[in-house]
């Protein structure tokens, strides 16, 4: 792995307050954004057509993908299909007969038509919130058994729960809806977000050495880790995109919001109560 030369910050220049004040403002504001979602369209994150039901019709055309949008007033999105001259068009109606009708009147050839009922899509959007609460809970245990003390395991897990709702909240203000790769995302972020929290709290609470030397130590590694994956992602997300790749592109952007994130709030955020707590908490 290529090691990035990460600068010594100056973190005894700012006090804990001003340190955790930017990452807890942007969880304040994120929050916001998904309850006014909510109010305006009864869900914290618009779902896709995977948690909604309704209809896909792929369809064969040499129109362009504008032309094709233009065209058919009931299409929620037109993706076209790699290597060739057809689109996937997917719509939360159900009536495939009205659908078939205005594609073929349109002039378009009806390849295929799929359709999704609203209550397997409402299965599958509590199955999702599911896996993703039992997730966050389970590794929120995890964590406290493993530090056994309420600070630095509530920095862990405050990190990561922040790491979640900011991207959802990024997710509504660039139009990205929930589908099954954002849902992945959100569960790798779990994964990402504790990974690089304990690394911290380890090198600070468990290894030798004075506060500030553990944590430029710690952000060596956890910032060449964290900026390879971003780099990764990115590239995904470009080529996975250019090449019309399903669920990679949600996928990826999610995890790029979501890594982004992260190193804000491990080296602010957490890092802030972690100093606080080796500072001053420990000796109250």
């Amino acid at each position: 792995m290529v090691e990035f030369v990460v600068p010594e910050p100056e973190y005894d220049r700012y006090s804990n307050r001003q340190l955790a004040a930017v990452p807890l403002a942007l969880l304040a504001l994120a929050l916001l954004v998904l309850a006014g979602w909510y109010l305006m369209t009864g869900a914290p994150v618009t779902p896709g057509i995977e948690f909604t039901g309704g209809t896909e019709i792929q369809i064969a055309t040499d129109a362009s993908q504008t032309e094709v949008r233009q065209s058919l007033d009931f299409q929620d999105s037109v993706q076209p299909v790699a290597g060739s001259n057809e689109y996937v068009v997917a719509t939360q109606s159900t009536d495939t007969d009205a659908i078939r009708s205005q594609a073929e009147s349109a002039g378009y050839e009806v390849v295929s038509i799929q359709t999704r009922s609203a209550s397997f899509g409402a299965d599958a959007q509590g199955l999702a919130l599911r896996g993703i609460a039992v997730a966050f809970v389970g590794m929120s245990i995890l964590i406290f058994v493993l530090f056994r003390s309420f600070v630095p395991s509530i920095a862990v897990v405050l990190s990561a729960f922040s790491d979640i709702i900011i991207p959802l909240a990024l997710m509504n203000l660039f139009g990205i809806k929930l589908s099954l790769g954002s849902v992945a995302a959100l569960l790798m972020l779990i994964g990402y977000s504790v990974d690089s929290d304990i690394l911290l709290n380890n090198h600070i609470l468990r290894r030798r050495g004075s506060f500030y030397e553990s944590t430029y130590r710690a952000m060596q590694t956890g910032v060449t880790m964290t900026v390879t994956s971003i780099s990764a992602m990115t590239v995904m997300y470009i080529v996975s995109s250019l090449f019309k790749i399903p669920l990679l592109p949600d996928l990826a952007i999610v995890l790029v919001f979501g890594l982004v994130v992260d190193l804000m709030n491990t080296y602010m955020m957490n890092l802030s109560l972690l100093r606080w707590y080796k500072f001053e908490g420990v000796n109250r």
